[in-house]
């Protein structure tokens, strides 16, 4: 795990340093400099972007990762490379020649009369989608030579402190509102050409029209594969798009919110599996089911274990963050709990994403994302629109949806390749977060409120005071218990 670990540590810095830029513009600058609207018009673009980029990229990042390391001859890579960067291209240009009538099907039956006024962005859709097609593509071209932090920090850094940047320049009144969006776009296609050009200096091929040996197999791959990247967008980004559907631009930015906090937990998820999809590709490549079920199992437990301590922090202190946010944000307080547990969830499954998708059962994440998918979308319809359960009943369908596909995945592999992430130390961990939750989660101290720069100062005191408490006893218990051999190693190298 040597390798693995050094760049997940790299990573899990830049990632916990993206997400604490997006903290700040997500509970104040949003809010405070873009408004509650203009953050729901941002939040809904980028949600279509998310949803039709799976589509744009053909499947081809995954592709990449699955097939580059069959390859033995550089001539054979360079062919395989050369078809990865035209296939995109296949969806991309159609869709940009139909765009007007796309994007005038979007407005007239997803966006409610109160919110056309989306309709003046809506190329930024199409833009936003086909640039984050290709950096995919460039980044997994990075990732299969196990150079992951550099495009690790684009994706994870770059676009919160961009975010950042141009929230201030609002505020300052250096651009509008308008200009914003506008000039975000413009950010993610620089984003995509830094990638490109980092992507061909770690292997820049000899580029030709001829197809690789075993193109037939890749084009079968991409087809099926698409539905695997559709699932995880579709989860989260149709709960937005859904929003705007009933309700004003407001109510799909205090969703956002409620989404980012709970999904602040998967970070070292995110980290993880940057280096982790290469190499258990690479070791299914050469049928070394030994090392895969080792990956899987060391993966699941670290995961379950820094990604409890994080559901702790967040969900014990919740009603204290939303407190210092503006009114009408409290509101999903609920949907951080139901979302954090779908992570936490996501992460104890380790790299059985990766397992299923670069194994020779592959083909079984069609009918996985196209479950995902219907069910997520009938019970949004059930929660959200019939039983009218508010942006809770997002989150609940999120919730069962994760649960019954990751319990599906979960037997699959165990099922197909007799291997399980599931150890006398996962009973341990799940055991220490649920106690730890309901001892922390009701109560809180009792501070005289005060105020700091305007912003209530009781509520950051009791934050920091009760995070440090369950930090202290987490990790005490952890350590003492060796739910982590990982952990308890790392804790020995620094103590000499």
């Amino acid at each position: 795990m040597g390798i693995i670990f050094k760049q997940s540590f790299k990573n899990t810095i830049v990632i916990y340093l993206g997400f604490l830029i997006g903290g700040l513009n997500t509970i104040f600058f949003y809010p405070g400099f873009l408004g509650d609207t203009f953050q729901g018009i941002v939040t809904v673009l980028l949600s279509y972007s998310n949803l039709i980029m799976p589509l744009m990229a053909m499947g081809v990042h995954y592709t990449i990762i699955k097939f580059f390391s069959v390859y033995e001859e550089k001539r054979e890579k360079d062919k395989f490379l050369s078809i990865a960067l035209i296939l995109p291209l296949l969806v991309g240009i159609p869709v940009g020649f139909l765009w007007n009538k796309i994007q005038d099907f979007i407005v007239t039956y997803f966006i409610t009369e109160e919110n056309k006024g989306i309709e003046n962005y809506t190329i930024v859709i199409y833009i936003v989608s086909i640039c984050c097609a290709y950096f995919e593509v460039f980044y997994a071209w990075s990732k299969v030579h196990l150079k992951t932090v550099v495009g690790n920090f684009l994706k994870e850094f770059y676009n919160r402190a961009v975010v950042m940047i141009l929230l201030l320049s609002v505020s300052f009144g250096f651009i509008t509102k308008s200009d914003f969006i506008f000039s975000l776009t413009g950010f993610y296609i620089l984003r995509t050409l830094i990638m490109m050009f980092y992507a061909f200096k770690v292997y820049f091929p000899k580029f030709s029209l001829k197809l690789p040996k075993n193109y037939k197999q890749i084009l079968s791959y991409s087809l099926f594969i698409i539905f695997a990247g559709s699932a995880g967008a579709l989860i989260l980004d149709i709960d937005k798009v859904m929003v705007t559907g009933k309700e004003a631009f407001s109510a799909a930015a205090y969703y956002t919110v409620a989404v980012f906090i709970g999904s602040f937990i998967e970070a070292p998820s995110r980290a993880l599996t940057q280096i982790l999809q290469p190499l258990t590709s690479k070791s299914l490549n050469e049928n070394d089911h030994i090392e895969v079920n080792n990956l899987y199992k060391k993966s699941s437990i670290n995961l379950l274990v820094v990604g409890g301590l994080f559901f702790l922090l967040i969900n014990c202190n919740i009603t204290e963050l939303f407190r210092l946010m503006p009114k009408g944000y409290e509101q999903g307080v609920v949907a951080v709990l139901l979302i954090s547990i779908a992570k936490m969830y996501n992460m104890f499954l380790g790299n059985n994403g990766p397992i299923i998708a670069n194994s020779r059962f592959y083909k079984f994440t069609f009918p996985i994302g196209i479950g995902t998918a219907l069910t997520v979308y009938f019970l949004n319809v059930l929660f959200y629109r019939k039983i009218d359960m508010s942006t809770d009943g997002l989150a609940l369908a999120t919730l069962i949806t994760v649960f019954i596909f990751n319990t599906i995945k979960l037997l699959f592999v165990y099922k197909k390749l007799n291997m399980s992430p599931i150890t006398r130390q996962t009973a341990i961990a799940l055991c220490l977060v649920i106690l730890m939750f309901f001892g922390f989660y009701f109560w809180n101290f009792s501070i005289p409120e005060f105020k700091i720069f305007n912003l209530p100062g009781d509520p950051i005191v009791n934050i920091i005071l009760k995070s440090i408490m369950i930090i202290a006893i987490y990790g005490y218990i952890v350590v003492k218990l060796k739910v982590s051999v990982q952990i308890n190693n790392l804790i020995s190298k620094l103590k000499k």
